[in-house]
């Protein structure tokens, strides 16, 4: 089974909108946050000046409410990836529930080039080991929680 980046975030009251529960422009940067482990796979050392990676796309699905009195898990998976480019697939869960999912499009790029660039073989093998079918029945119960031994 895939296994999960699991990123925890602590949202502050500053994160809370009008309606007292989480302001739905923090899910994006709360995904990004969850894809740093993701980025030190491609970049250890982080160094803006040399990234290879572009964003292509973003989606965010919204579930349930949060509130900013709890901790917010992000888990981060890989839906798919190929030659130059990769799908991730993550959730916001809190107190366990699914609260939000989305999706990115990654592309392994060359800024210098301004073209995108394969992905090495030894990160496709970490990649590997993250790939998860979000789809999948057999993947997840009727809440839609992952089964205990999946994390």
């Amino acid at each position: 089974m895939a296994k999960a980046w699991k990123t925890v975030i602590t949202p502050g009251f500053g994160d809370a909108d009008p309606l007292r529960h989480i302001n739905n422009c923090r899910l994006p940067v709360w995904f990004e946050e969850g894809r740093i482990p993701l980025f030190k796979v491609f970049h250890p050392s982080l160094d803006l000046e040399t990234w290879p990676l572009i964003l292509a796309r973003i989606s965010v699905d919204y579930i349930a409410q949060m509130r900013w009195d709890a901790d917010v898990d992000i888990l981060t998976y890989i839906k798919k990836f190929g030659r130059s480019s990769l799908t991730v697939y993550q959730e916001a869960r809190q107190d366990n529930r699914l609260c939000a999912k989305g999706e990115t499009v990654l592309v392994h790029f060359d800024y210098r080039t301004q073209k995108s660039k394969p992905i090495p073989p030894e990160i496709a093998t970490v990649l590997t080991a993250h790939l998860i079918e979000p789809d999948n029945p057999n993947l997840r119960t009727r809440s839609g929680r992952l089964p205990a031994a999946g994390l």
